[in-house]
C-alpha cells in the first residue's frame, strides 16, 4: 500500500483474482494500515462478497528514516481467499 487512489489498489486486487488466483494478501506499514483494511473492506462489501478474510499478520519492522537513525514501523498482512 502507498500512496495511490484507494481505486487502483482495489482494482489490482479484483485483476489478481480474475486472473486465477483464490489467494492474495494486502501488506502495509505506518499510517498505510487504515488504507489496507479500507481497501479489503470495500474489495468485500461492493466487488467480491465471496471473498473472506483468511488471516491478519501483524507486526513491525525496523527502518532507517531520512537522517539515518533506526525507527520501529507497525506492519499488517491481510490475506485474503476466494470462496
Amino acid at each position: 500500500m502507498g500512496r495511490k487512489p484507494l481505486n487502483r489498489y482495489i482494482v489490482a486486487c479484483l485483476t489478481l483474482f480474475h486472473s486465477g488466483n483464490d489467494e492474495i494478501k494486502v501488506k502495509a506499514r505506518g499510517r498505510n494500515i487504515s488504507r489496507a483494511v479500507e481497501v479489503v473492506e470495500r474489495l468485500r462489501n461492493y466487488f467480491m462478497k465471496e471473498v473472506k478474510v483468511y488471516k491478519i499478520e501483524l507486526g513491525s519492522e525496523i527502518v532507517p528514516t531520512k537522517n539515518g537513525t533506526l525507527r520501529r514501523v507497525s506492519t499488517i498482512s491481510i490475506t485474503l481467499r476466494r470462496g
